[in-house]
């Protein structure tokens, strides 16, 4: 609202709420500390699970920071920052998500100390950025590198992303899964698009019966049941077309006057479509997956012709049977020929946990591969799933960077070591900023002491000690709380993990910290904007102890 001859002139629509300066900060820093509250004690291998239930009575265990937090129901702006930096996290890396937020959220609160002391949050922007930037350069000189071939040190960095996850005991067969699955599929450029990796959940068994297919699984069963079960030395045609009579393009109309003319209009069909089938069987395909429909009247040919078909396969899975087989996905029945066939040792159908699906095996080099999953309830499986997805993903970026870096808080301790050094060397304000950054990394080796059950200040003085000492690699020991050379005990992730973690939790914070003005217009819901925050953010300053 603005004056204007003492008449007030409203600009904003009536019912828009604006919170300005000082206590827009506050609202903002506080709703994304409340996000970083919310996981912070799932961080680390001894972390706690958290258990959400959605509107609809669904449930779901897990203590993966991005699942949490995309099924939280966030409201507050800043608040969902914080959640699009786990989702960055995930997208880039796939490990990391719950590091990132946490350390977003210690970062706003340092900054909320500086900004009591009068220092401009362009002056704490500023340091943060060039703390970040020193950071990137230290852990540069920290990492470590790895082989192709070095097998084991891969397993060590699955099992790494895999540890408090639900997986437990069958961790090592697991990460052995893993490193050759993803081995299985890295193109001849190096990159690897864990994509190509089908990973199937099935209930039942237990973790251990989980399983590696070197080719493709299909969540589908034979179309008919006189078609073959088992099709040994495979020639599958990959099809992107219904096997139907197709309609016209425009509104039409065929008058029938008589019988016969019904009879001749059905048997030119039936004609049409027996066409089809024998094309498809000209070629030497004995192997049919569909993406589109089948007629009634086509399977009953394909299924005299000794065909194994599968239809309505989805686009993603006939995608990777084409890298699995060789084979290339064709449009036009009338374009198939033998050249565009895949090839496999065999395909067939089998029963897994009560329901038949179809395994395309024995493939000369697959590029794709499939992934079993089995495990006693849903839930187990599903934190598998994901356990899983991000062992896979940072295997990936493993083999794509190959630089590791140690894991149990060591990176963060040596870079708020360093960057203390930093600091000194800058002067001014700027070095409040960026001791200030310094501390904050500090809150993960204190988030792992406190989840684990030590003191969190003992447990970071003996780290401090050690690097200190020149032990770069020293890291939080979860079983005694000592400093323990990560290297040496196995404890590596891919340094992607740490400088996007890092990067991320720097410019969302500079970012929230350089709001100094929020306005809401107002929505259909009540509630409005209290205090600077929406309605729907109820009370999520307390979620660290009502979560």
């Amino acid at each position: 609202m603005a004056g204007l001859g003492g008449t007030p002139v409203l600009i904003l629509r009536e019912g828009s709420q604006r919170t300005a300066g000082r206590e827009a900060q506050k609202s903002n820093i506080m709703a994304a500390k409340a996000v970083a509250t919310a996981v912070r004690t799932t961080l680390g291998p001894k972390g706690m699970d958290k258990m959400l239930v959605d509107t609809l009575g669904d449930v779901v265990i897990t203590n993966d920071g991005v699942t949490i937090l995309k099924e939280m129901d966030i409201e507050h702006p800043a608040a969902k920052m914080m959640v699009e930096i786990a989702k960055t996290q995930d997208d880039e890396v796939g490990d990391g998500t719950t590091t990132a937020v946490v350390l977003a959220g210690e970062l706003l609160k340092k900054a909320e100390e500086l900004l009591d002391q009068e220092i401009h949050p362009t002056v704490i922007a500023s340091g943060y950025r060039a703390a970040a930037d020193k950071a990137m350069g230290i852990m540069k000189n920290m990492a470590i590198s790895v082989s192709p071939d070095d097998d084991e040190l891969l397993k060590k960095i699955a099992i790494t992303a895999m540890t408090g996850k639900g997986s437990g005991i069958a961790r090592i067969e697991l990460a052995d899964l893993t490193v050759k699955a993803v081995k299985a599929i890295v193109d001849e450029d190096g990159t690897v698009d864990v994509d190509n990796i089908t990973v199937e959940k099935k209930v039942g068994g237990s973790i251990t019966d989980s399983q590696l297919v070197y080719g493709m699984v299909i969540d589908k069963e034979r179309l008919h049941p006189n078609m073959p079960k088992k099709v040994k030395d495979a020639k599958i045609a990959l099809l992107n077309t219904a096997i139907e009579i197709e309609k016209t393009e425009v509104d039409a109309k065929i008058e029938i006057t008589s019988p016969d003319q019904l009879q001749a209009f059905l048997d030119q069909e039936e004609t049409m479509l027996r066409d089809m089938v024998n094309k498809i069987v000209s070629t030497g395909a004995n192997v049919v997956f569909c993406q589109k429909g089948i007629d009634d009247l086509a399977q009953h040919f394909l299924a005299k012709a000794g065909v194994y078909t599968i239809r309505r396969i989805k686009k993603s899975d006939m995608e990777k049977l084409a890298r699995a087989t060789g084979g290339r996905i064709v449009t036009s029945i009338h374009d198939l020929a033998e050249s565009e066939l895949g090839r496999a040792g065999l395909v067939e159908e089998k029963k897994i946990a009560g329901d038949d699906m179809t395994f395309v095996v024995e493939c000369e080099n697959p590029k794709s591969v499939s992934i079993i999953l089995r495990g006693g309830t849903e839930h187990v499986v599903d934190e598998l799933d994901r356990a899983m997805e991000d062992a896979l993903r940072v295997v990936g970026v493993a083999l794509e960077d190959s630089l590791l870096m140690p894991g149990g808080g060591a990176p963060e301790i040596e870079l708020a070591l360093r960057l203390r050094e930093y600091a000194a060397t800058v002067g001014g304000r700027e070095q409040l900023a960026i001791e200030a950054f310094a501390e904050a990394l500090e809150i993960i080796p204190k988030t792992l002491a406190e989840n684990a059950g030590f003191d969190q200040i003992d447990t970071l003085v003996s780290l401090r000690s050690s690097h200190e000492k020149g032990v770069k690699t020293a890291g939080l020991d979860m079983e005694n709380g000592d400093p323990t050379d990560m290297q040496e005990k196995g404890v590596v992730e891919p340094m992607r993990v740490k400088t996007q973690a890092i990067n991320s939790a720097a410019e969302a914070a500079v970012m929230i910290l350089r709001i100094d003005d929020v306005i809401a217009s107002k929505s259909g819901g009540e509630g409005g904007m209290p205090g600077g925050m929406p309605g729907g953010m109820g009370g999520m300053g307390d979620m660290g102890e009502d979560f």
